[in-house]
């Protein structure tokens, strides 16, 4: 099985399109079995299509949306996936920002849980995650808050994620979680000590695992310029034959702030 994920930036992007078809051509050569994608947004002031191609989706969905275009570049390959997506908050006072992920496999169920405090659609503080419900177990997109926001700190929104599915079983969470691999006693040993496997630690081969490699928004305070900081993350342990990053013009071009991650595991 293969997954990846990937903030993607989307519409916030310059060379948005020629980015998109980058997007589109890896997924046709590497064929994942499962991408999540983290904001994923469209112009609120777009028009409205006439047709929603997203699965359990009840929310306006406009002609830019990101993951519609994604889908429709898809098509020029002849390939097909289920998709889900949903909005979350308003991004840079212009956008639907939301969460994505596309399956090869049917999805047989959906959750859509609020992690934040706040349930605001207008404060960019706003986080939920989105999950699908496959053959292969259940799968998360998952876009966290930071360690030290006082107003809503990462470790609040851990334990409502995590409480929620401890009685789920062969999940993989996937995404940006705002936390770095290398500071201890913050997010990540935090996930870790709740019984959650890393997948580029159990990994049999694997590169450095750099996921931002410069500043960018919300990291812009003097922290290290190359962090790990996005992950795919299991509550069972999996059989990882590789992890790498994609997206980081050595495995594909770069289409977003943040480089992506794609790992491989045996059946």
């Amino acid at each position: 099985m293969k997954l990846i994920t990937i903030n993607t930036h989307s519409l916030i992007e310059t060379d948005c399109n020629k980015k998109l078809s980058t997007l589109a051509n890896a997924i046709k050569e590497e064929m994942p079995d499962l991408i999540a994608m983290q904001e994923v947004n469209q112009t609120r002031t777009s028009a409205k299509l006439k047709s929603n191609p997203f699965l359990y989706n009840d929310f306006a969905v406009r002609e830019d949306n990101y993951a519609v275009s994604l889908l429709k570049e898809l098509e020029k390959f002849n390939i097909q996936y289920y998709c889900v997506w949903i909005p979350v908050k308003i991004g840079y006072d212009k956008y639907d920002e939301g969460l994505s992920i596309l399956s090869r496999s049917p999805i047989l169920n959906i959750d859509n849980l609020l992690i934040s405090n706040c349930d605001n659609y207008s404060y960019w503080k706003t986080r939920r995650v989105l999950g699908v419900n496959t053959k292969n177990g259940w799968f998360y997109s998952v876009h966290m808050g930071w360690w030290h926001d006082n107003e809503e700190p990462f470790y609040k929104q851990w334990e409502k994620l995590n409480e929620h599915l401890k009685y789920k079983k062969n999940v993989w969470l996937m995404g940006d979680f705002n936390s770095c691999c290398n500071v201890i006693g913050e997010g990540y040993d935090l996930i870790t000590s709740s019984g959650w496997y890393d997948s580029y630690k159990s990994a049999k081969s694997k590169d450095d695992g750099f996921t931002v490699t410069k500043q960018i928004d919300g990291w812009r305070n003097g922290e290290t310029n190359k962090m790990r900081i996005d992950y795919i993350f299991s509550n069972f342990k999996a059989d990882i034959l590789q992890s790498k990053i994609i997206f980081n013009d050595i495995n594909h071009a770069v289409i977003s702030d943040h480089y992506g991650i794609i790992i491989e595991t045996k059946e």
